[in-house]
């Protein structure tokens, strides 16, 4: 793997650590290629069952890399038909890559997460954010928009009229304003201690159920009732014929302990 991202599995929890500390960890190609290549990592890995996203340094993710913007080089070279080439097969495969993700994603934010850094944190399902973190769509400061998707991630993680504000203004919120609004799920000074205790909660479930749960959510959020509901009595079906559903069934039943096998 690339040396910008970092992997590491412990039992049912494999993390991820973006780890260009001196760019303030602004996106490079390098670590698109890194990041998705550890979540295929940890897609391939029955055992992990959730995965956690952190950064070295002292921001979560500064988004882009302004030097090389001001160069035009790596991502931002070329004429405008090659930049939107270049986002497509680039900085576009990974919000593809977190939405075909099932196994549940924890982001802990720990300083800044600007523009792509917000928009990256917004492409997992649960945010933990220490005191000191700081969240802006940055884009229009610097005469840009959302290139990676950033208006549907940062909308569904808030709702429109707060994303819509955002976006429009630039404005870099504090945490707390972050937590009301409901992109941080937690602040606490030891977020990624909070996230693993967490991540415990989510690993101690049947695995199969909480990746079907998982797509069920994402494909039903935006979308007709009766396409939810059809969606949900098929992964039901599923689900209710799997040995970790009858596990599930006995050990209540029991008074113990589930012990799920991910089948």
């Amino acid at each position: 793997m690339s040396p910008q991202i970092l992997y590491e599995a412990q039992g049912a929890l494999a993390t991820l650590t973006l780890n260009r500390p001196q760019a303030r960890n602004a996106l490079s190609d390098e670590m698109i290629e890194g990041l998705i290549e550890g979540l295929d990592r940890a897609e391939a890995a029955a055992e992990v069952r959730c995965v956690l996203l952190k950064a070295n340094g002292p921001a979560f993710c500064a988004g882009g890399d302004l030097k090389q913007m001001r160069d035009q080089e790596g991502m931002f070279a070329g004429d405008s038909a090659a930049l939107r080439g270049r986002y497509v097969r680039g900085l576009q495969r990974l919000p593809r890559r977190f939405a075909l993700f099932d196994k549940p994603v924890l982001a802990v934010i720990e300083g800044p997460a600007i523009g792509a850094g917000l928009d990256l944190a917004c492409m997992c399902d649960i945010r933990f954010a220490t005191p000191s973190a700081t969240f802006g769509s940055t884009f229009v400061r610097v005469g840009l928009v959302p290139g990676d998707g950033g208006a549907y991630l940062l909308a569904r993680a808030i709702g429109f009229p707060h994303a819509l504000e955002l976006m429009l203004t630039g404005r870099v919120i504090e945490v707390e304003e972050a937590a009301r609004l409901g992109l941080v799920h937690k602040v606490d000074e030891d977020a990624a201690a909070a996230a693993r205790v967490h991540a415990g909660l989510i690993i101690n479930n049947a695995p199969l159920a909480v990746q079907l749960t998982k797509r069920g959510a994402y494909r039903s959020w935006d979308t007709e009732l009766e396409t939810a509901l059809e969606l949900a009595a098929t992964f039901q079906g599923i689900a209710q014929r799997t040995e970790d559903h009858a596990e599930a069934v006995s050990a209540l039943l029991e008074r113990r302990d589930p012990d799920f096998s991910g089948r």
